[in-house]
């Protein structure tokens, strides 16, 4: 196989397809089964503590798409993927953009693979490109958004062909794929609901963790942060006074 092969013939040939092609449902299943041990990494690593965690998770993520760039036929959570959905109809789509994506994946595995797992050096930001990366996953297992392969996209400035969704072929949307008024109302207020939710929560809940703490000092103004800091003394000025 020659480099021009091996660049341009991603994934595998299937009848009636002039493309090479990757299995959408397998790629969706490896995602979700990624996207879930990384939220239980975050839980345990951050939240009890278990550095061992979080440095074999990351160090398995980036051996994955290390092997997913050069081929997606023995890609460990490809695997597992295609294990959960064998019983389904097969969805292809293009194997370049998709490829595309991992790469991109790999690139932001990277940096997680020095800070984490080769020098265990946490901070607030750093934990950010973890959150970044979990959200593509969520994005592309539960809803099917590829966000590396709209990129692609914008890159080679046209439509690539077979994207996930049928989202390249689709012009105009089925009236199941529109909103009523009703409809949008519930979307809109769910949606602003569950933002007040997490801002309520990252602002009167007591942090256990350096991370909540900066979250919630995040979310706060400067007034807020100097009221809870005179409220914090005075509470210790009162119990102070009643051992006295």
């Amino acid at each position: 196989m020659n480099l021009k092969s091996f660049l341009l013939n991603y994934g595998e040939r299937v009848p009636g397809y002039n493309i090479t092609v990757i299995n959408e449902r397998e790629a969706r299943a490896a995602a979700g089964i990624l996207a879930t041990l990384g939220m239980i990494v975050i839980f345990l690593g951050i939240g009890y503590n278990h550095i061992i965690v979080a440095r074999v998770y990351l160090a398995f993520l980036f051996i994955d798409f290390t092997i997913r760039m050069i081929t997606p036929t023995y890609s460990p959570s490809m695997l597992l993927g295609k294990f959960m959905v064998r019983n389904q109809k097969p969805e292809y789509v293009g194997g370049l953009q998709k490829r595309f994506s991992w790469t991109l994946g790999w690139f932001i595995s990277l940096p997680m693979m020095y800070w984490f797992v080769l020098h265990w050096d946490i901070t607030f930001y750093k934990v950010l490109i973890c959150i970044l990366c979990l959200t593509l996953m969520i994005l592309e297992s539960a809803f099917s958004i590829c966000v590396g392969c709209m990129i692609y996209k914008w890159i080679i400035r046209e439509d690539p062909e077979h994207c996930p969704g049928g989202k390249c072929e689709i012009k105009v949307k089925e009236p199941i794929q529109t909103f009523n008024p009703i409809q949008a109302t519930v979307a809109i207020v769910t949606f602003i609901a569950l933002l007040v939710g997490i801002y309520l929560f990252l602002a009167k809940t007591e942090s256990k963790t350096f991370f909540g703490e900066f979250l919630h000092e995040l979310v706060l103004s400067d007034q807020q942060l100097n009221a809870e800091e005179e409220a914090k003394m005075a509470k210790e000025f009162e119990e102070d006074d009643e051992d006295w």
